[in-house]
């Protein structure tokens, strides 16, 4: 094998494992979603529509999760034009794959118990940590964005504001949203609480505080020969 084949063969490797990498903060993630659904104190921001929407609809949170990236890419495409990247695509795969990985942790945490306030924020707290993890997982794989963040992006790419403050904006939004689609189809307020609260302010703290760790033992896992 000439040192060019090697090269590639080396490369392919380091990507396979970046995506396998990447399943594994989703799979993580997904049971993260499950914990907050089962604490009954409010989904995180992200998961909040489609939480309020499987309530109302004869779907699953899997389902509209993977439904509601798919419009997050179809905006991607109409903000960016020709500026969109054809592989960002993938995005949907990663849904997919994502809102499965939900329908399963949701049915896995099926015989759970949670009864008690206490154990709610039990519930709540496990679920923002996994959440936070699998952020992380996704962060250091440096492969493909949920749709969601990737949204958040293409913004950014054509409006002057940071991400960071976006992405707030971005999670502002989808609570908002999942207040109104909550009252109107279920008379009430749903997968909206103290929790989504606690989501919003401590996901992305805990994350940013894993990275650094996370992303030296990914890199020694992505150039491991």
């Amino acid at each position: 094998m000439s040192r060019t084949e090697e090269n590639r063969s080396g490369e392919e490797i380091r990507q396979v494992r970046r995506y396998l990498f990447l399943l594994v903060g989703l799979l993580i993630m997904a049971f993260g979603v499950a914990f907050s659904i089962k604490a009954g104190l409010g989904t995180s921001p992200i998961s909040s529509v489609p939480y309020v929407l499987s309530e109302a609809l004869p779907l699953t949170v899997g389902n509209v999760t993977i439904l509601m990236h798919c419009v997050f890419i179809l905006l991607q495409i109409v903000i960016l034009r020709r500026r969109y990247q054809p592989v960002q695509l993938l995005q949907l795969a990663v849904a997919i794959v994502f809102g499965y990985m939900t329908d399963f942790a949701v049915w896995a945490l099926g015989g759970l118990e949670c009864s008690g306030y206490a154990m709610q924020w039990f519930f709540c707290i496990v679920g923002i940590l996994l959440v936070a993890v699998g952020v992380s997982f996704e962060v250091t794989a440096n492969v493909v964005t949920l749709a969601g963040e990737g949204l958040v992006l293409a913004i950014c790419q054509v409006a002057p504001v940071k991400f960071g403050t976006m992405k707030v904006i971005f999670d502002v939004s989808l609570v908002v949203t999942a207040c109104v689609l909550s009252l109107l189809l279920l008379h009430g307020l749903y997968g909206v609480r103290e929790g989504t609260i606690a989501a919003a302010l401590f996901v992305g703290t805990v994350s940013r505080q894993i990275n650094k760790p996370l992303g030296r033992v990914g890199e020694k896992i992505f150039q491991r020969k």
